[in-house]
């Protein structure tokens, strides 16, 4: 009868070895999963990262152009509003000119 006991009690150790190796053996397989997943994802933001700096290169260029464009736009409107530019339209668009001024024309 002892030796029945202690062959039950080397099955049952034996039982839980095993049942231990295959616990193992599947969080072994998870960790694998989820690593080749996270590697992959990885990957992938790094593609998105890159991609991200070349829209953001574009777009400050494209700040850089309509900043200029704005300070032209804003030295135009001054010179606009100036007395130059308004003699200079006067007499280009409505053929007005100065007091004591003299006009040649060419003869044809």
């Amino acid at each position: 009868m002892r030796k029945r006991r202690n062959a039950g009690r080397r099955n049952q150790a034996r039982a839980r070895v095993n049942q231990n190796k295959v616990a193992m053996l599947c969080i072994t397989f998870v960790v694998c999963v989820l690593l080749v997943v996270l590697l992959f994802e990885g990957h992938s933001l790094k593609a998105k990262i890159t991609a991200n700096d070349g829209k953001t290169a574009l777009l400050e260029q494209q700040i850089e152009e309509e900043n200029q464009r704005t300070e032209d736009i804003g030295g135009l409107q001054d010179y606009m509003q100036s007395d130059e530019y308004l003699e200079k339209a006067a007499k280009e668009k409505l053929g007005l000119i100065r007091d004591n001024e003299i006009i040649f024309k060419e003869s044809q």
